[in-house]
């Protein structure tokens, strides 16, 4: 399949109707109620690579109070200044990897994803077609790496482990590449797509 396939196919899945997600999903027993949730969006990444389409994660650098050395999107909360989640996301991708909003074509968001950390996070697609090397702020990332986009866009790759948190076992999905462990959040964001594009 052609990468302009498999972008049409992806547009086209976020044009459809879809569940939200969360955190919670494996686990609705411990879903808190009656919170406030702030905004959030991440830049889900797609980027032409000699390997084909691949998707942008980074390490989140060690010395953060909030998910030290985890795996995420370029992403953070919707600041007042931001025109809306789209512009949030572009301008947190610039932030933390250099990327240049004028080089990101949006193809369309997700639903949004509910963490356990407080937050109502709107995934936006973008497909970056030129050349691009990351460069990361190194007070929020310690890294930036790419995965081939067939490895997320395949539900086969997902398993849920368990991890004891707060007193409670808590289920989550994972889909490793490589030394890089995806888990939590970013990885039930990268199931949600591949479930839709299925």
């Amino acid at each position: 399949m052609s990468n302009a396939d498999r972008l049409a196919r992806i547009r086209r899945a976020l044009e459809a109707e879809g569940p939200e997600s969360s955190d919670y999903d494996l686990n609705p027993g411990v879903h808190p109620r009656d919170r406030t949730l702030r905004p959030a969006a991440v830049l889900v990444t797609l980027v032409e690579r000699p390997q084909g389409l691949s998707v942008l994660l980074t390490k989140r650098a060690s010395g953060l109070k909030h998910h030290p050395g985890q795996i995420a999107f370029p992403g953070g909360k919707v600041d007042a200044t931001d025109a809306d989640v789209t512009a949030a996301a572009l301008r947190e991708a610039q932030e933390e990897v250099g990327l240049d909003p004028a080089a990101v074509a949006v193809l369309g968001a997700m639903p949004p994803h509910e963490t356990v950390t407080g937050f109502t996070v709107t995934p936006i697609l973008g497909h970056v077609r030129a050349p691009f090397s990351p460069v990361v702020e190194r007070g929020e990332v310690d890294e930036a790496f790419f995965v081939p986009l067939d490895h997320v866009l395949d539900p086969a790759r997902y398993s849920v482990q368990r991890r004891l948190w707060l007193g409670q076992w808590r289920a989550f999905y994972t889909v490793p590449w490589g030394p890089y462990y995806i888990w939590g959040a970013t990885a039930r964001m990268l199931r949600a797509l591949a479930v839709r594009v299925q």
